[in-house]
């Protein structure tokens, strides 16, 4: 099929490597405009743009796809249908209905729950033990259109954001392809039942700070949903430390104040929280590596009765 791709990070390249090596025709690659990152504030291209660089593959980086000249350029390629992956701007009707097939999106999770900007996240924060991948037509709402395939994936115990989201871009992959053998034909899309959508909201630096007034399950799900970006956080003192390891331990008789070390071990140490305890493993002190739990307690002198806050 002749495809224009719509997408930014690393999670769409999966996508759009796959497309290519099942020999789809992709004249444009739509992906933000490059940005200034980094402590120099170089600009830098998205993971997208690099990759259909490589490819061979034009690409075009509009600041907005809801003007007259984006439509115009867009409907000037004679497209079959537009495929959206994670490509961070809202496509406009106008170009929802430029194509013969439509608008269609690889979204990862299981809709209508998880819908947003931040469903990865938010599934793990949730204590979901599955999610997965829908390829979606896309409607004018958010995330609403009706589902043209699905496919299930357990969250495992261990998982992180960074672990769920690299299976998920592969899984996503798989299920567009598949999906694209049967566009056209007369299998319907599911329509969504959205009295059970839930709302995947952005992720605020607010939201990664651990409250140790919450049970140790929850916190250990935040620090899991946090890692890689952007990091679950306390203090010690006045230095922001990010967690990046813990496990909970099946220990309810503890009755310290939440936050507080109660036991130092070689491998870890153990916290304090509202409801149970947690053990940490790895973390990272502002302006330091990530280190072992052992290395933070020698660096910073932490003892027993010392409390994170």
């Amino acid at each position: 099929m002749k495809i224009i791709f719509a997408g930014t990070p690393a999670f769409s390249v999966v996508s759009l490597n796959s497309l290519v090596k099942a020999g789809h025709h992709i004249p444009l690659v739509i992906t933000q405009p490059d940005r200034r990152a980094g402590r120099g504030m170089s600009m830098l291209s998205s993971d997208v743009k690099r990759a259909a660089i490589a490819l061979g593959l034009e690409t075009y980086q509009p600041a907005s796809l809801k003007s007259s000249e984006v439509l115009k350029k867009v409907r000037g390629v004679n497209a079959d249908l537009m495929i959206v992956v994670a490509f961070g701007q809202i496509v406009p009707q106008s170009m929802l209905n430029a194509f013969r097939f439509g608008c269609i999106n690889v979204h990862a999770s299981l809709l209508p729950r998880w819908r947003g900007a931040a469903p990865i996240q938010r599934a793990i924060m949730a204590g979901d033990n599955e999610t997965g991948v829908c390829i979606m037509q896309m409607a004018e709402g958010l995330d609403t259109g009706p589902v043209l395939f699905q496919s299930r994936i357990q969250i495992d115990a261990r998982d992180t954001s960074g672990t769920l989201h690299d299976k998920l871009a592969h899984l996503g992959a798989e299920a567009l392809i598949k999906s694209l053998t049967d566009l056209g034909d007369e299998n319907m899309p599911t329509p969504q039942e959205d009295l059970h959508a839930t709302y995947a909201r952005k992720i605020l630096t607010g939201d990664a700070r651990i409250a140790w007034s919450a049970n140790a399950s929850d916190i250990n799900l935040l620090v899991r949903a946090m890692n890689p970006v952007p990091g679950a956080f306390t203090f010690f003192g006045d230095v922001r430390t990010k967690l990046w390891e813990t496990t909970v331990l099946d220990d309810n008789s503890i009755h310290d104040a939440p936050g507080s070390i109660i036991e130092l071990m070689q491998d870890g140490f153990v916290v304090a929280c509202g409801s149970g305890v947690l053990k940490v493993f790895s973390l990272q002190k502002a302006g330091a590596k990530k280190c072992s739990a052992l290395a933070y307690v020698n660096a910073t002198n932490l003892k027993v009765g010392h409390e994170f806050k």
